[in-house]
């Protein structure tokens, strides 16, 4: 079967496949830019035992998450389409909600393991429709991401036990 080239974006991706993809990166872009900001709150306001233990690692998650923000934004450019970029599309947009005065370690622990299930159903979700569209690159990004978050989840998990 020939492809037709005017139906194919500057990438060589089918343009209708494209946009249904970008869509569902922007779906999980104002998902991470809300677990962003709600981590970064959990990074300034816990408090107690394991303070030290958690400020440090909350740092690290969100220096991770501002990473993988770029990431996706720029993957939705390339796939010839805009990345959200207001605060008031990513809450409109995202099922994490926004949490507020989180200081208690556990607490803000459980807030990151059903924001990693959200994000990584909505990966999973991505990775197929990538596949689908032969888009190597964005299929290659969710399977990292999704790697790098599951042993996360066993992590946080294992640390609440």
């Amino acid at each position: 079967m020939k492809t037709n080239k005017n139906s194919l974006n500057h990438i060589g991706l089918d343009n209708k496949k494209c946009k249904a993809l970008s869509g569902k990166l922007n779906h999980l872009l104002a998902n991470y830019q809300v677990l962003y900001m709600n981590t970064r709150g959990l990074h300034w306001n816990v408090k107690g035992e394991k303070f030290f233990e958690l400020h440090l690692k909350f740092e690290e998650l969100y220096n991770n998450f501002i990473l993988k923000i770029d990431e996706i934004a720029e993957r939705v450019l390339t796939l010839g389409h805009t990345p959200m970029h207001s605060y008031a599309d990513y809450l409109k947009h995202s099922e994490i909600q926004p949490a507020t005065d989180i200081s208690n370690g556990k607490t803000g622990v459980k807030l990151l393991l059903d924001s990693f299930k959200t994000l990584i159903i909505l990966e999973r979700d991505l990775l197929e429709l990538s596949g689908e569209a032969g888009d190597e690159g964005t299929n290659a990004l969710m399977s990292d991401y999704i790697r790098e978050q599951e042993k996360l989840v066993w992590m946080l998990s294992a640390y609440l036990n």
